[in-house]
């Protein structure tokens, strides 16, 4: 194994629950693998639209199948996915663009660092795809941001920062970033090795993923890992 850190983006939007299986595993081998994980948070709305792809509810046997694929990928990954009582509401309708350009906030009010990223991430996956809760409304925002442990001073000023011109062009060259390397839904996971990126969609790609990078996968909780659900 090279000794220098491979270099890994994950692109992702908390209103995809696949996004948060990637997420979760991502975040596991990020002390297992020899890699420098970067959270890459970015609008799937727009990587929708610019691609030409169609989400899963505008194809009723895709959205049928998606609702027991996630039971399944629920015990699968060991993270706590429920649907919410209406899906197609959640993610075609009210969006998450809102709740990406807070989540953009955070990560830029870290300078650099992603702990807070993933906390809060973390968190607003739970409000949507655990407890059926909005994440359009800026109350619900504050919630999410104070269990992941921002305080109340800090939540006031991110959320203005999340409507600034600023955050707004963050996400959307984040999103543009996405789509150069190709993506047209996610999570993309993006593997830089020798100067060379590979992209990966999806979930269900790890085990390739490992092989490509030189590292092993061991399965969607490695020993090595810390639990963090």
């Amino acid at each position: 194994m090279s000794s220098s850190k491979k270099v890994i983006e994950l692109f992702y939007d908390v209103v995809s629950p696949y996004s948060w299986l990637g997420f979760e595993v991502m975040c596991r081998y990020r002390n297992v693998w020899n890699i420098e994980l970067k959270l890459r948070p970015a609008f799937l709305g727009g990587v929708m639209q610019e691609s030409g792809n169609k989400p899963p509810g505008m194809v009723p046997n895709k959205f049928k199948y998606m609702t027991s694929d996630l039971q399944r990928l629920s015990k699968y990954f060991d993270v706590p996915i429920s649907s919410p009582a209406d899906p197609f509401e959640v993610m075609f309708q009210k969006g998450s663009l809102r709740a990406m350009r807070f989540v953009a906030a955070v990560q830029e009010r870290e300078c650099g660092g992603d702990k807070q990223v993933e906390k809060v991430s973390r968190e607003l996956w739970r409000r949507i795809w655990c407890e059926d809760k909005d994440i359009t409304l800026p109350a619900s925002l504050s919630e999410a941001a104070t269990k992941a442990g921002i305080s109340a001073s800090e939540i006031e000023e991110l959320l203005k920062l999340s409507q600034s011109q600023q955050i707004k062009d963050k996400l959307k060259s984040s999103t543009e970033d996405a789509l150069e390397y190709g993506a047209f839904g996610f999570p993309m996971v993006v593997c830089h090795v020798n100067g060379k990126a590979e992209a990966f969609f999806g979930s269900d790609r790890f085990e390739l993923m490992a092989h490509c990078i030189g590292e092993k996968w061991e399965g969607p909780q490695p020993s090595k890992a810390t639990a963090k659900l």
